[in-house]
């Protein structure tokens, strides 16, 4: 077992967070709990000083060195993870990453009632826990971004620390390019839309996440091209299609971000309209990461890949298809790119 040393400054958007929210948020470290527990162990200073309470606030400008422990790399499919095999749809993939297209209903890594079913669990049984990056912490090995459960398309994993830190920068940089589609309740009038609003935990449901500026809240930015709008219906007030593109990558951000500007995903079972009949037959979100493009940080080689939708969100637009209000100049470009049957 051997130390890592890692150094980090608050920025304004950790100024008066707790000390376990505020290490969590940055990109490389392991989740809140485990932060809490460094806090604990006395693996963390603040200016110097050891600090023990998970509580503590910091400022601006503190300097926060945390000692965290790297276990020897195991052998190949050992670890703390146990290797499962589920069917992993690769797209790429090389010595140093892969890109790959998640089927909805896969867990990103474990959590409470996902301990051996989760993507984490299978890139452990195609790649071996010893060649996964783990700077996201021993349980999420490979994770370098995630997408909620039910969400389905293209990420990226990583095969060592420093390609994931690589990719990580390149996220924090906003210049690994994410764009996903999604079908929401109702007209969007604009052509582009552009959702500025801070994203936080909710008081009031903590399985929730909510759009606030409120102090605590981290800066969550995601724009938004209307592809195709569909007539509305008896029961419902029709519906748009968007491709959405993340600046940022809050925990549920556009389903948050969709829902506050009173458009809510088709199928959102958190923060959906309420009313299923307006669902159009879905049991989960429609939401799909389609488009993907990053300049890969080992070789400079540019990467950028599409995926078409899966057959239950494709489903639903074949049933709206006679509803369709025309799509846009941007929907004539990019909706044919979803399959074959959009084209």
């Amino acid at each position: 077992m051997a130390d890592r040393i890692v150094n980090l400054m608050v920025d304004d958007a950790g100024d008066g967070m707790r000390i376990d929210a505020c290490l969590a948020s940055f990109d490389g470290m392991p989740s809140r709990s485990a932060c809490a527990r460094l806090v604990g162990d006395g693996r963390v200073t603040v200016n110097g000083v050891s600090v023990r309470s998970k509580s503590e606030p910091v400022s601006m400008g503190d300097m926060l060195q945390v000692t965290i422990a790297v276990p020897d790399a195991p052998a190949m499919g050992e670890g703390p993870l146990r290797p499962a095999p589920i069917d992993l749809d690769v797209r790429f993939e090389d010595d140093y990453l892969l890109v790959l297209s998640k089927q909805a209903g896969l867990v990103c890594h474990p959590s409470p009632g996902h301990t051996d079913d989760t993507l984490a669990n299978a890139l452990v049984a195609r790649c071996g826990y010893a060649h996964l990056g783990t700077l996201q912490g021993e349980d999420r090995p490979g994770i370098v971004h995630r997408l909620d459960r039910d969400t389905s398309g293209l990420m990226v994993a990583a095969k060592d620390d420093v390609t994931q830190k690589a990719l990580q920068d390149l996220i924090r940089m906003r210049t690994l390019d994410r764009r996903y589609v999604t079908l929401v309740q109702g007209y969007v009038a604009p052509e582009t839309g552009l959702v500025d609003v801070g994203i936080a935990r909710s008081t009031r449901d903590r399985l929730r996440m909510a759009a606030t500026d409120a102090p605590g809240s981290r800066e969550a930015i995601t724009t938004f091209t209307t592809l195709e709008r569909f007539e509305a219906g008896p029961r419902d007030e029709g519906y748009s299609l968007l491709e959405c593109h993340l600046y940022t990558g809050r925990t549920h951000q556009i389903r948050v971000h969709m829902a506050h500007i009173h458009h809510p995903v088709v199928g959102d079972p958190v923060y959906g309209a309420g009313d299923l009949r307006r669902n159009l037959g879905l049991d989960r979100q429609f939401l799909h990461s389609w488009h993907i493009e990053f300049d890969h940080p080992r070789t400079g080689e540019t990467l950028c890949l599409a995926d078409t939708l899966p057959a239950d969100l494709s489903g639903v637009l074949d049933a709206l298809a006679d509803r369709s209000m025309g799509r846009t100049e941007a929907g004539e470009r990019i909706v044919p790119a979803l399959g074959p049957a959009r084209a």
